[in-house]
């Protein structure tokens, strides 16, 4: 009797395994050409997770992970840094990055255009990349493609090569010319540019600005950037295909978007069924941090400030007289104060402050006697502060720190100040501000509170829709209509002329039908009036 309920309780179990999907895990070419560092923190945290999750990738970076021994499921493909500081020197007429505030948006963004394209030609050129390129046996060897989102658009084309689906991964979140990309309108009237300091609430003058900005860069990317990128193209593809795709026929591809947004770092916009928000998706639970630094935020019985501004922007280059003003500032508080700093032998260094090269960031803000985060504004930084409910003092460098801080900063998130101008008293003043004024803390455990509510984690997120793009093979059914139409049917122009038409035309008859019943009137020869 034993033995017959043990072999029934086999045979159930044997259906049961039968019945169930055990997940085979896909095949998932990266490629991710631009040397950013800052970019990976967001991109390593996909691989990473790819490959723990049982799927196989192969990586195009130029940032190795072999050190962290990932398992057989990972292949690197680890091509050179492309150097883009020669030409951004000339271009802007600067010689450090903290000059950058100063270069006119328009010149950053045809920089950012140059340094996209010469990167691409760059990646293409890497024997790693070439072999990819020219792989004989293409069919069936990757079931998703995977790039990145900024400025390096001929990466798609692996996708095409390849004949799989792709999702892009966007480091920097949502950007107006996203619209075209997946058939939706961002209205210029409250959804501003990435690189204009602007909020949601904009005045007159800053939507004009915001217009003239959001206009100028989708017709540089029409006029300008899509046809210098389809030039690289011809040049690396022609030999393999006999029409080379070119970058806006690439772009109606992509089935995903994975924008490192979340609300409430992102004022209220249209996406699409395929833009994923998963910001913050490169943070991870809290580690146990050095014992230096542990015992040095431990004593911090008045609390402690953490100052870092990031891996591109150095703290060494902030002017001597700034330099003074914070050492200053910090001497005369009772918190102690961690300062990333590239040189170990700051001189004057006050009692209260450590001074490291290197920090691990997201782990001293998960800190609880961590009150305030002097940084430059960049995403992933403030991400992690929201994360961790710590206030923000920002000086915005370039790009898209001064829309994060200022929307911070309206938010009651954030105060913020120009790292070029301020005096002792400003910054003294803006840390005691944030320090002693509690509506700053309560916000941002307000904002960390909205932050970390979803239904599942960012990272659980991305996964799943990856998964569910390979499932459906591309998911074409959560592609707008609008990536197919021309930009004049995109924006109704057709619609608003035949309009226009339908109103003047008859307007424009009325008035020729009447001058020339004028003139009729005034060439008829007059009759003679008989007198009696």
């Amino acid at each position: 009797m034993k033995l017959r309920s043990a072999l029934q309780i086999l045979l159930v179990s044997l259906v049961a395994l039968q019945q169930l999907d055990l997940g085979e895990g896909s095949r998932i070419l990266a490629a991710f050409f631009f040397p950013g560092k800052s970019h990976f923190m967001m991109t390593n945290a996909i691989i990473r997770e790819l490959v723990k999750r049982g799927h196989e990738v192969t990586f195009i970076t130029p940032f190795s992970l072999a050190k962290e021994n990932l398992g057989p499921n990972y292949k690197e493909i680890v091509i050179d840094q492309y150097n883009f500081w020669p030409e951004i020197k000339e271009m802007t007429n600067t010689n450090t990055i903290m000059e950058m505030t100063d270069v006119n948006r328009l010149t950053f963004l045809r920089m950012v255009n140059v340094m996209g394209t010469h990167s691409t030609d760059f990646a293409f050129d890497q024997p790693g990349v070439q072999a990819v390129i020219n792989a004989k046996e293409k069919a069936g060897k990757y079931d998703l493609l995977l790039v990145e989102q900024f400025y390096n658009e001929g990466a798609l084309i692996l996708g095409h090569l390849y004949q799989i689906p792709v999702i892009t991964v966007s480091t920097f979140g949502y950007a107006n010319y996203l619209s075209q990309l997946f058939g939706i309108v961002s209205p210029w009237s409250y959804v501003p540019h990435l690189y204009m300091p602007y909020t949601d609430r904009m005045s007159l003058w800053e939507r004009v600005g915001n217009v003239f900005m959001s206009a100028t860069e989708d017709l540089m990317r029409r006029y300008s950037y899509y046809p210098e990128h389809d030039a690289i193209l011809q040049k690396h593809f022609s030999h393999l295909l006999d029409r080379v795709p070119t970058i806006n026929e690439l772009e109606r591809n992509i089935s995903a978007i994975l924008c490192n947004q979340y609300v409430p770092l992102a004022s209220p916009r249209p996406i699409a069924y395929n833009m994923i928000p998963v910001g913050g998706l490169h943070i991870k639970p809290p580690k146990a941090l050095p014992e230096n630094l542990q015992n040095f935020l431990d004593g911090a019985t008045h609390g402690a400030i953490y100052f870092s501004l990031g891996s591109q922007v150095q703290s060494a280059d902030l002017p001597p007289e700034k330099l003074k003003i914070f050492l200053n500032v910090f001497g005369s508080l009772k918190q102690r104060v961690l300062w990333k700093f590239e040189d170990e032998s700051l001189p004057n260094l006050p009692a209260n402050v450590k001074v490291q090269k290197w920090m691990p960031q997201a782990d001293i803000l998960a800190h609880p006697n961590v009150k305030v985060f002097i940084a430059h504004g960049g995403l992933f930084g403030f991400q992690e502060a929201v994360n961790y409910g710590v206030p923000v003092l920002g000086m915005p460098v370039y790009a898209d720190q001064y829309s994060n801080l200022n929307n911070g900063k309206q938010a009651g998130l954030a105060l913020v100040m120009d790292y070029r101008k301020f005096t002792e008293e400003e910054l003294r003043s803006n840390l005691l501000e944030l320090l002693e004024n509690p509506k700053f803390k309560n916000n941002m455990k307000q904002a960390s509170k909205v932050f970390r509510d979803r239904p599942l984690s960012a990272m659980d997120t991305a996964m799943y829709w990856i998964d569910y793009v390979i499932e459906h093979r591309g998911a074409p059914h959560l592609t707008s209509v609008g990536v197919e139409l021309p930009w004049y049917q995109f924006y109704l122009l057709d619609v608003i002329g035949l309009a226009l038409a339908v109103v003047l035309l008859p307007i424009v008859a009325l008035f020729g039908i009447c001058r020339k019943s004028s003139k009729t009137t005034a060439n008829s020869p007059k009759k003679k009036i008989k007198k009696n």
